[in-house]
Parts: C-alpha cells; structure tokens; sequence
C-alpha cells in the first residue's frame, strides 16, 4: 500500500541507512538483524531524474489520450469505462506493510521516483480514490490527490484529466464504519464523501467541513462493501483507484469487486519476525478452496523494480 504521506521533494539520500536502522531498531530484539559492513547502498538519489520505462510486456488494452510528457515516460494507459483498480508496492518476499510507526509505501519503494510517478499518474486517472480511515489515520498531512505525490508534472496531471472529462483532482472517498476519522485531517478539510454507517456519522455529529458529505449506508455496525461501490457509481465515479489497506482489498477481492491490480516490486527484503507484517490481501482466506487466479497485462522496468498490471477475474 502507498502510504506515503512526506513531501514529493523529501530527499532520497541514505534511504538504505534509514531502513537498516528501522529494522534493527525493532520492537524486540529477537526481531533485529546483525549490524551489517560493507553492504551495497543503492544509488538513488535527491538528483534522480526520471527515465522512460521499460516496458517488457504489454497486453492489448484500452489506451487513453495521453499529454505528450506522460506518454513518453510511461507508454500507453487506458482503462475501461467501468473499473476499480488498486494500486501496492510490494518487498520481494511480499511485505506491503511493516507495521505502527512506519510510513510503509515510501520505506518498502525507498521513496523511488518512477513508484511516485507511476502512483500520481494512477491518480489522475480516476474519478475518485477510496481508502479506509485507517489509511488516513496513519498518513496525517497526506493529500490524495497527483501533484501531492508528483508535483513535477501538475500541469501534465491535469491536462489528462481535462481530456478524460474528469474534475479537477479525483474524489477522496473514506471508508469508515465507526466514523473514526479526523475531521481536520486536510483531505477532509478540501472536501471528501465519507461512507459509514448510523452509528458512525453520529460518531462524526455534523461536525465535517461543508466540503464534505456524508453517506450512511447501515443501521448496524458495519456496511456492506458492494453496496459502497453500488452508491459510488450512482454519484458517476466510474473509474476508481482504492487506496485502502490490506483489509479492504481482502473484501474487495471476496466480493469480486477488483478488476484490476497494479503493484510494484521492490528489490527490498523486509523479513518477518515477532512483528506482524501483511501482504497485500488479508482477512480472507482464498486457496485452496477459491483461488484467484489473475491474467498478467503489463510488466515494466525500471532499475531493480518490476511494474506489474493484472486484470483479476470477473464474477
């Protein structure tokens, strides 16, 4: 999960001095690793520039528009007229989150400036970007929105967007049963819809920016996820990119409610110890009895990551 929330500008520097330190620093010591010599350092840098991917594969797909500098970086795009989509940064052994106290996305990408392309461009694709309150509670500051993570090509961002029709910046979307949210988070400040239940927005009490609406969807304690889906295509968010954590994916998949999944492999190994680390689906279980099995669409390069699309199977 992208989980970024620091400045598009943070330096790359000692990004590997970083996540040695915060891995042997551990919650206990039987989770530490050795100090390490002599290990290589990546080469990346607050100087990187930005290069063309390489694509390795690409399967015949829907093919937006695309403004010129957009297209020259990452190739063709497109998406279907109907279509949810997620976006992940995986290690190699498949860690997508490593835990409190960890901005995950930005440590497992050591902050890798074509991951931060890639998940501005996804972005400005859609019509709106769903994530879960949790995700929102451990990205204070965090704007979902292109240029927050991409400022470099704002202008480029919301050229596409105006070719597909779309408004300014794609719809935050906030998933949240109990209403547990940070009404003075700044996302919610500049205008959200927020999907809970009774319970949760009397939990909220009216107390959300004018920016923002509130949509209860249940009378219990939870809400069903397709019918979130179902209310966001009533308001014409079509094209959805979710955010959200492991969780929601988890409920997303079961209810065959994901098309399709983007996820970018790091050459990182983030290990497990005593710490609980999840992949990217958690909370239900599907092979042996319901495996998924996925159609690869795209694969590009850049460096030592992989960029892979997959189209999920429909229901």
């Amino acid at each position: 999960m992208h989980a970024d929330a620091r400045s598009a500008r943070s330096s790359l520097a000692h990004v590997d001095i970083v996540l040695a330190r915060e891995l042997r620093e551990g919650p206990s010591a039987s989770d530490r690793v050795p100090p390490g010599r002599n290990r290589p350092q990546r080469a990346l840098s607050s100087d990187y520039v930005l290069e063309p991917f390489e694509v390795l594969f690409e399967a015949d797909l829907p093919a937006y528009a695309v403004p010129d500098e957009l297209s020259r970086l990452y190739g063709r795009l497109g998406f279907a007229d109907r279509v949810v989509y997620s976006n992940f940064v995986s290690s190699l052994d498949g860690v997508v989150a490593l835990g409190s106290g960890f901005s995950a996305g930005s440590v497992i990408s050591g902050k890798f400036e074509p991951d931060r392309f890639l998940m501005a461009l996804l972005r400005a694709c859609a019509d709106a970007v769903v994530i879960g309150a949790g995700t929102m509670r451990a990205t204070p500051g965090h704007l979902w929105t292109p240029a927050h993570v991409y400022p470099d090509l704002a202008s480029s961002f919301s050229a596409l967007r105006e070719t597909l029709g779309r408004a300014l910046q794609p719809r935050l979307v906030v998933l949240t049963a109990e209403g547990d949210l940070d009404v003075n988070h700044p996302a919610v400040q500049k205008g959200a819809t927020i999907l809970t239940t009774q319970q949760g927005a009397e939990r909220i009490g009216g107390r959300q920016p004018a920016s923002c609406d509130v949509v209860i969807l249940g009378r219990g304690r939870q809400f069903k996820i397709a019918r979130a889906f179902d209310e966001l295509e009533t308001r014409g968010f079509r094209v959805i990119l979710t955010e959200g954590g492991p969780h929601l994916i988890g409920e997303l998949i079961a209810n065959h409610l994901l098309d399709e999944a983007f996820l970018t492999l790091s050459p990182v190994i983030a290990g497990r110890g005593k710490t609980r680390r999840l992949g990217m689906v958690e909370g239900v279980d599907l092979l042996p009895l319901v495996p998924v099995w996925s159609r690869l669409l795209s694969v590009r390069r850049q460096l030592d990551y992989l960029f892979l699309r997959y189209a999920l199977p429909p229901a």
